[in-house]
């Protein structure tokens, strides 16, 4: 099985080592590193060409959105890490310029170590995953923005904000009563960043049957990935 190989930059040392002693315990994750700050973080990851970088934007020396910015000009043809941000700061400013430097995902260090997992999981196949607030906030500036500026056009590709649906109907205008009501409740689970394992538990169903009402979920509002569903959702009101 191919591991996803994760470093983490982080400054707080009690933080640092609970996110790694979580992540020990899944076969499928390899911690190859760790740093508290950035100076060594960056090193680091352009010698160790991680799958996913774990950055706190608080670092010492220099914050991670600089971090960030610096590992992705740098890169080159080289694998690109993919960067998770790990924060407690949501405000608008921080999270545009998260994306903007080219930040891949954003979660509060309050999640959920399931939802931690799972955002690891979605960043390493592609996808971006983005705690519900943030989600808003991003939202928000594409909706304000074309998407030609360097922030718009990062955010808007990465939570697929895209102002057009199938037919070419406006995304704020789908129908309501397209998702069964229990198909609703999942939804806003996922909006809330809730895995399947947590949307089984809060709605007392199996995992199989999550996956079912998620499939149906994405077909019917034609989206590629759960984050993409939760935007649309988000933009056309069917959840708050």
């Amino acid at each position: 099985m191919t591991k996803i190989r994760v470093v983490l930059i982080e400054d707080h040392d009690l933080t640092r080592v609970g996110i790694r002693t979580a992540l020990l315990q899944k076969e499928e994750i390899e911690v190859v590193g760790e740093a508290n700050n950035a100076t060594d973080g960056l090193k680091m990851l352009k010698m160790l060409r991680p799958d996913i970088a774990i950055v706190d934007i608080g670092l010492p020396d220099k914050d991670g959105i600089e971090l960030t910015k610096d590992l992705k000009s740098t890169s080159g043809d080289e694998p690109v890490t993919k960067v998770l941000i790990l924060t407690l700061r949501d405000n608008k400013e921080a999270v545009l310029a998260a994306f903007a430097a080219g930040a891949d995902s954003y979660c509060m260090k309050d999640i959920k170590f399931d939802n931690l997992l799972e955002a690891i999981r979605v960043t390493y196949n592609g996808n971006a995953w983005i705690d519900p607030a943030i989600a808003r906030i991003v939202l928000q500036q594409a909706q304000q923005n074309p998407p030609t500026s360097e922030v718009s056009l990062a955010s808007a590709k990465r939570v697929a904000t895209n102002s057009e649906s199938v037919e070419g109907q406006p995304e704020e205008n789908i129908d309501p009563y397209i998702l069964t009501e229990r198909e609703l409740e999942v939804l806003q689970l996922i909006v809330e960043g809730c895995s399947n394992a947590v949307i089984a538990e809060r709605l007392y169903i199996t995992v199989g049957t999550v996956k079912t009402h998620v499939r149906n979920i994405l077909n019917k509002l034609c989206a590629d990935d759960r984050t993409q569903a939760a935007v649309r959702a988000l933009r056309s009101g069917l959840v708050g």
